[in-house]
């Protein structure tokens, strides 16, 4: 009975070799829709982080032009467009 057993062994090995393929086929289309949606759709903190990322991309730009701007001022080279009147400290 034991010689059965340990023969029967491998072949039923390939019994859940074959289920197991069985449900990889079967959950395949599941995964690869949910996969789709997932990419297709933004969620909310996705898109705020996307939003922090534009900001601070766009604040970045204005501290670099007003930067220029300063130095052009201070060198007494301005273009038509900067405004070289001295700005008033804070409190006054």
């Amino acid at each position: 009975m034991r010689v059965l057993i340990l023969l029967a062994q491998p072949l039923l090995a390939g019994c859940t070799t074959i289920a197991s393929a069985a449900v990889d086929v079967v959950t395949l289309p599941v995964k690869v829709v949910s996969k789709g949606v997932d990419v297709a759709t933004t969620s909310q903190s996705e898109a705020d982080e996307k939003r922090g990322r534009e900001l601070r991309k766009a604040e970045e730009q204005a501290g670099r032009e007003a930067r220029e701007r300063d130095k052009r001022c201070r060198q007494g080279k301005p273009l038509p467009a900067d405004d070289c009147s001295p700005v008033p400290p804070p409190g006054n």
